[in-house]
């Protein structure tokens, strides 16, 4: 059975370079096309589905709507995957798709449009319940988190840093004493300011101290 397919898109151009190249695959059937926010979640009820494939920016207020619909879908039609195209390589958009989940999920660029295979394999993956992500979003993302928590190394103390050098060669508290001419106590303070500056609590089965290095090389890469 080929994989149905409700189209939401609001431009006529990308609707229409999408309808005919479904035409062209008989493994996906597209059994609606909408340009708004109501009218595919109406198609979704009357159709069921396999996959939505969406733009995220739509009428009626041309922000997010695609993402909203992925949120409702979660509810109201949970076996719908969701194929989320996207103009920009956005990462706040792609943290708040899989912000629930991301079983039955897909972001996409929408450059990728263009290349049949591609589409198909995220179609394919979201109506097999897997999750794809474009490479480019990937990118952001890494580079978001990067920045962050290079921001957060600004904040310590020429003192702190160094304590964490030391403690990024693998030495514990008393070879990190000996080192800097400190005292154990002293370096056990610098090493509890640097967890709170970067943020690293106290969960169980995480050892903070290994979290704090990599942040380091991090950016020291």
């Amino acid at each position: 059975m080929p994989i149905r397919v409700v189209l939401a898109e609001d431009s006529y151009i990308v609707r229409e370079g999408v309808r005919l190249l479904f035409e062209t695959e008989p493994e996906l059937e597209l059994v609606a096309v909408c340009e708004d926010l109501d009218s595919l979640m109406t198609a979704v009820e009357d159709h069921r589905p396999d996959v939505v494939l969406t733009d995220i920016r739509m009428p009626p207020s041309g922000t997010d709507e695609g993402i909203q619909a992925a949120k409702r879908l979660r509810t109201t039609s949970p076996e719908t995957g969701v194929v989320v195209l996207s103009q920009y390589a956005d990462p706040a958009y792609a943290l708040s798709l899989f912000g629930d989940g991301s079983e039955r999920r897909a972001y996409l660029l929408k450059e990728r449009v263009g290349n049949i295979e591609q589409l198909l394999a995220a179609v394919r993956e979201v109506a097999a319940g897997g999750s794809v992500i474009d490479p480019k979003v990937v990118e952001m993302l890494v580079s978001t988190r990067l920045a962050a928590a290079s921001s957060r190394l600004q904040q310590l103390t020429p003192r702190e840093r160094e304590v964490l050098g030391e403690m990024a060669q693998g030495k514990n508290n008393a070879a990190i004493a000996a080192a800097l001419f400190l005292t154990e106590r002293a370096v056990e303070k610098h090493t509890n300011s640097i967890f709170s500056k970067l943020g690293l609590s106290e969960e169980r089965n995480t050892n903070r101290r290994v979290r704090a290095v990599l942040l380091f090389l991090a950016e020291q890469a």
